[in-house]
């Protein structure tokens, strides 16, 4: 018979400390919020171990603000308020009185909103030790070289039981054994311990830690490694958790045949996907949900946000795109922008400030310096020259400029949309096609040029000597 655990993020703090305008648990990190981690890995914990589980989101502080984020990411998250943030006993006790269906789980697995670094694979350590050894209450600890601020481990022969920094004496405080603040307990057991904690500390806090005792059938589980408990409570505990995350995110692309020219100088967030075969270049960014393929180029300062990059294409140095996507053997930059929408053909290139916005490029085209691209469509192994526009919007309207197959397109040319040039098509350098050009036509309109033989100097300034 499967066990049953509810799972609970406490995420009613302000984070006072962090200095931000957000609540503590929607901080940014990486392109996610705090509490985005903890639900995500208790989601893949119960997967991974076909638990019948259930997560409620103990909040507080700015709790409107809390939970309209989380609802509008996760179904399955229910909400327990706590109204006065007095400590975390107070908080699971506000957990237990939402609902009377808290108390039919068989365990209950306390984590925090702020400790990104937890993973699945903790918690399911925790749930091996309480179920095999069939303990009431088991928490997650480690060795502290600089323990400060951490809750002290005090093993008795038995159970153990936690102190406070700002209740521990100096012999306590000398002890590097510390809470992590991950628990896993029996539920039962839990409601009976949690009717008898007080107040009575130096904080005033109703302290959680209290339900575990020296005399009781508890566990102190012990952790190599401190790092996947780290919380965070300043910007520059901020920034530390987000460069290990995005160290972890690196290694395992780079484990499944990425290749970074510079490890530490790129930022890849957490839902990028990339293929084998592929090179990263220093200082590029990759963000949202972007795909990128197998033997892909991604040269210096790209910035690649919600795009698709197919087998074999690249993107040259200081690159834009956001929702853009190449095909197989594509090429944009540099110095390229692609906006959302802009869609390269197969083996299509880009150049240096080309922007291209809500336009399809079919396989082969080329647009290789200095144009604009808007609400178009063009076909086939056409050619566009330097200095090309569409001018796709009238003030209140955008419309479409539709360009067919193997067309020439010169220099500095201008489409006044919405306007349909046809296959097979020249359009001589500086015109403004303001009207649809048939298959095989040739378009030229510009102004009648005028020279009169030597009278540049009535025009030339010469400067004062």
């Amino acid at each position: 018979m499967p066990f049953s655990v509810g799972a609970v993020i406490l995420a009613a703090g302000e984070g006072k400390r962090l200095k931000l305008r957000e609540p503590k648990p929607l901080a940014p990190c990486l392109d996610k919020r705090l509490v985005d981690f903890s639900i995500l890995e208790v989601e893949k914990f119960f997967n991974n171990n076909k638990i019948n589980g259930c997560i409620t989101a103990v909040i507080g502080h700015q709790r409107e603000k809390v939970q309209s984020y989380i609802a509008e990411r996760y179904s399955n998250v229910k909400y327990a308020i706590q109204e006065k943030q007095v400590g975390t006993g107070d908080a699971l006790k506000s957990y237990f009185n939402s609902s009377a269906d808290t108390l039919n789980y068989d365990y209950t697995l306390v984590l925090c909103a702020d400790t990104p670094l937890i993973t699945a694979h903790e918690m399911e350590q925790l749930f091996v030790e309480i179920n095999s050894k069939n303990f009431d209450g088991v928490a997650a600890v480690f060795d502290e070289k600089n323990p400060y601020g951490y809750g002290r481990i005090v093993r008795g022969e038995k159970g153990f039981k936690i102190v406070e920094e700002k209740d521990a004496d100096e012999v306590v405080k000398k002890i590097t054994e510390v809470n992590s603040g991950v628990y896993i307990l029996k539920t039962s057991y839990v409601v009976e311990h949690l009717k008898s904690i007080t107040s009575n500390n130096k904080a005033g806090e109703f302290y959680l830690t209290d339900v575990f005792s020296q005399d009781r059938n508890v566990e102190a589980l012990s952790f190599q490694s401190a790092k996947p408990f780290l919380g965070v409570n300043t910007l520059l505990q901020l920034e530390e958790v987000e460069s290990l995350l995005r160290d972890k995110i690196k290694a395992n692309h780079r484990d499944n045949g990425v290749r970074f020219i510079d490890f530490k100088n790129c930022y890849i967030d957490t839902d990028v996907k990339i293929g084998f075969g592929t090179v990263i270049y220093p200082g590029v960014h990759l963000s949202g949900k972007t795909i990128i393929g197998e033997d892909v180029i991604i040269e210096n300062g790209a910035i690649i946000k919600d795009s698709k990059i197919e087998n074999k294409a690249k993107v040259l140095a200081y690159s834009v795109l956001e929702s853009a996507t190449l095909r197989i053997k594509s090429q944009a930059g540099p110095f390229a922008r692609l906006r959302p929408g802009a869609d390269l053909g197969e083996e299509s290139k880009i150049g240096n400030f080309v922007e291209i916005k809500k336009a399809v490029l079919e396989k082969g085209v080329k647009v290789s310096h200095l144009s604009y691209v808007g609400d178009a469509f063009i076909g086939e192994e056409s050619n566009i020259g330097c200095g090309f526009i569409t001018c796709n919007y009238d003030g209140a309207n955008k419309h479409v400029t539709k360009i067919g197959k193997n067309c020439f397109i010169g220099s500095d040319v201008q489409t006044i949309a919405p306007v349909e040039i046809g296959d097979d098509c020249f359009v001589a350098a500086a015109s403004t096609v303001t009207h649809s050009v048939p298959n095989g036509g040739f378009a030229i309109s510009r102004g009648k040029q005028i020279t009169k033989e030597a009278m540049a100097s009535k025009f030339i300034k010469k400067k004062n000597k």
